[in-house]
């Protein structure tokens, strides 16, 4: 039998169309001049490379976010009430709470406000004003704040010719002493309270805070009767 009758022509079959993933390796491989081999090595690398990168970003730990919607109350710590007595020429005397810090102009606006007769140049208004303290507005013309009565009589200021009596000084005549504010103030007279009154000047040295310096710029102006 022929190879006519075979059914062939005598020309070699047509080669089969190949579209699988080897074709197109050999294709990308001619393109780039590099055998499917080489071509199979760099798209291992290629890939591992975009693993280890993967890992080390998700691996590599981010700075917070930062939190722009902390409120002011939670930033600013908040100051316990003090309670005074306010007395003396304002509208509404009496026992009243404010705010920790508040002032004594502050103290007074909430007591109503002074008086017409009030001599507010004889108080500092804008000194802060401490928990469980007596703030007393003088009037004009009156005995001064640092004067009260006793029995209907009156007793003496506590400064006598630019001096002042430790024993009697109330907080407002420390706080006008040079370098006594409102802490050392509080502090002579809670040192007061609890050893007595003072038999010397020189005892005041023993209060916290005050040291030879603070003493020798106050020894002209104190007095111990």
């Amino acid at each position: 039998m022929s190879r006519r009758d075979l059914g062939t022509s005598g020309r070699d079959p047509p080669a089969v169309e190949e579209n699988g993933f080897g074709d197109r390796l050999r294709r990308a491989a001619e393109w780039l001049d590099a055998t499917p081999s080489e071509l199979t090595g760099l798209a291992v690398l290629l890939v591992g490379g975009l693993a280890v990168t993967g890992y080390i970003w998700t691996a590599t730990p981010r700075d917070p976010l930062p939190q722009e919607a902390v409120t002011e109350a939670a930033v600013v710590p908040a100051t316990a009430p003090v309670t005074i007595h306010v007395a003396g020429a304002v509208l509404r005397p009496g026992v009243i709470e404010l705010p920790g810090g508040a002032r004594v102009g502050e103290a007074l606006a909430a007591a109503g406000g002074a008086r017409p007769d009030a001599d507010l140049d004889a108080i500092n208004l804008a000194r802060v004003v401490s928990d469980g303290e007596q703030l007393h507005v003088p009037v004009a013309g009156a005995p001064s704040s640092t004067e009260g009565t006793v029995g209907g009589g009156a007793v003496a200021s506590a400064w006598r010719d630019g001096v002042l009596d430790l024993n009697a000084a109330t907080s407002d005549d420390l706080e006008q002493l040079p370098g006594i504010g409102p802490v050392l103030a509080q502090r002579i007279i809670d040192w007061r309270d609890e050893h007595g009154p003072f038999r010397e000047t020189g005892e005041l040295r023993e209060v916290p805070g005050i040291g030879e310096r603070t003493f020798q710029a106050l020894a002209d102006v104190i007095a111990v009767p």
